[in-house]
Order: C-alpha cells, then sequence, then structure tokens
C-alpha cells in the first residue's frame, strides 16, 4: 500500500488522468442509465382462474378456490396464496419466494391444478394457468362513469379529449382505454389506466 501511495506522490500526472478518466466514465454511465415506469423485480406470481357460469361467489369459494389453494400450498418456495371471487368467477393468485424461477414455477402450478381437475364441479371450464406479467401494468385505473352519454360517446370523450389531457401531464406515458364501444362490452362505464 506504502508503494501505491509512493508512487501515486511521486507521479502525479498519471495519477490525475486516471481520476479525470474515471469521472468521465462515471459521468457517462450515470447518463446510460434507463429510467423505468417500475422497479427491474419479476415477481414470480402465477393466477388460476377458473370461470363457472351463474356461479355465486359462496359456491365458488368452497368448490374451486379453496379446492386450488390447498393443491398448490405445498408446492416448494410458496410465499402466498390468495384468492379474488366474483359471481362466475375464481381467480388464485400465488406468490413465490424472489428469486423463484417462474418458468418452473408457472409449470407446477399447471401440474398441481392437473391433478385437482376431476375435483372441481361439472359445469366449471378448465382452469386457466397463467404468470403475471409486472412489465408495463397501469399504475393508476381510473372508472369514468357517465349514464347520460351513450357508450359510443363516452369512448369518443374519453379517446379524443380525456387522454390527451392526461398524456400533456409530465410523466404520464400512455393512457389506454379498456371497455366501451369497441370493447368487448358496451357499457356506459370504462375502466381507463395510464402508466409512466
Amino acid at each position: 500500500m506504502n508503494n501505491i501511495s509512493r508512487w501515486a506522490i511521486n507521479n502525479p500526472i498519471p495519477t490525475a488522468v486516471l481520476f479525470i478518466v474515471l469521472t468521465l466514465a462515471g459521468i457517462y454511465g450515470y447518463g446510460q442509465l434507463r429510467i423505468n415506469s417500475n422497479p427491474d423485480i419479476d415477481i414470480p406470481t402465477v393466477t388460476v382462474t377458473v370461470s363457472e357460469v351463474g356461479a355465486a361467489p359462496s359456491e365458488l369459494e368452497t368448490q374451486v378456490a379453496q379446492v386450488i389453494e390447498n393443491a398448490v400450498a405445498g408446492l416448494d418456495n410458496v410465499d402466498t396464496v390468495s384468492s379474488s371471487l366474483s359471481e362466475g368467477s375464481s381467480v388464485t393468485s400465488i406468490a413465490f419466494v424472489l428469486g423463484t424461477e417462474i418458468n418452473r414455477a408457472t409449470s407446477d402450478v399447471q401440474n398441481a391444478v392437473n391433478g385437482i381437475a376431476g375435483n372441481l364441479p361439472a359445469g366449471a371450464a378448465t382452469p386457466v394457468v397463467k404468470r403475471v406479467e409486472n412489465t408495463g401494468n397501469a399504475i393508476l385505473t381510473y372508472v369514468v362513469d357517465a349514464p347520460s352519454m351513450s357508450p359510443d360517446g363516452l369512448s369518443w370523450y374519453i379517446d379524443n379529449d380525456l387522454a390527451k389531457s392526461l398524456l400533456s401531464v409530465s410523466g404520464v406515458g400512455s393512457v389506454t382505454r379498456s371497455g366501451g364501444a369497441t370493447g368487448s362490452s358496451r357499457s356506459n362505464w370504462i375502466p381507463t389506466g395510464f402508466r409512466r
């Protein structure tokens, strides 16, 4: 260590040049850093969706959600298991410990669900197992309700006026509309999300 210090004192020009180069490299590297909407963290989460037309949430809880939860609870590296129920639909989310390989986790969930498919109600559709993609999701979602407007008029208003106003706000990267006149369902309430 003393030899390095002695050499740096006796040769100030190479030492100064080295520090200048390192400083310039640091400034250049800082300028190349990406700015993301969300951190680069791939949270390993898999969802299992089961649909059954006309089934009440209470029925789905006992006949579908609990069966699936019990099947996946014993898998390796499972952190949390939760279910969201609505009329005719059950969505079970399985969150794995950070660092778990998502493709293997998805395969494990698929195998577990296949093993209990015969225990689900006869009227239930085939369970859909899907990994959750976190990149590019909306960071805010709003529901626009205008009973006095037609679906066409409300859709046009959101696309032509509201979206343009939101995009003019600093930091807003995109605005998307789900539903409405051109969506899968024609209604007078339209979820609208935007992300930075």
